[in-house]
């Protein structure tokens, strides 16, 4: 991959929505504005302004503890993956993909 390194998010032993948000707060480096719930997540992931310029092949974000969330939390993983598709569709549109790989 060409550019900036991925971007990491470790899920490891979240199991509510306020932890998941938080980490994704955190790890992410979103701005201190953050409203901490989904469309505040949402309007994150559609602005990325605070990551800089993308590299040739867009951003990553490389997820870990996707597994354990989802026996945990399903729901909640259900919610997170569909923003992430979404903020990917959306950055797709314009010609800069996201891409988010669960693991």
């Amino acid at each position: 991959m060409t550019g900036p390194a991925p971007h990491r998010l470790d899920l490891t032993g979240v199991r509510d929505k306020a932890g998941l948000l938080r980490s994704c707060a955190e790890q992410l480096g979103f701005p201190d504005e953050f409203g901490h719930n989904w469309d505040a997540l949402d309007d994150c992931l559609r602005d990325l302004s605070w990551w800089g310029e993308p590299g040739a092949d867009g951003w990553t974000v490389e997820v870990t503890g996707w597994g354990e969330l989802r026996r945990r939390a399903p729901e909640l993983a259900r919610t997170l993956g569909e923003i992430f598709a979404d903020a990917g569709t959306y950055w797709r549109e314009r010609g800069v993909p996201l891409t988010v790989t669960l693991g």
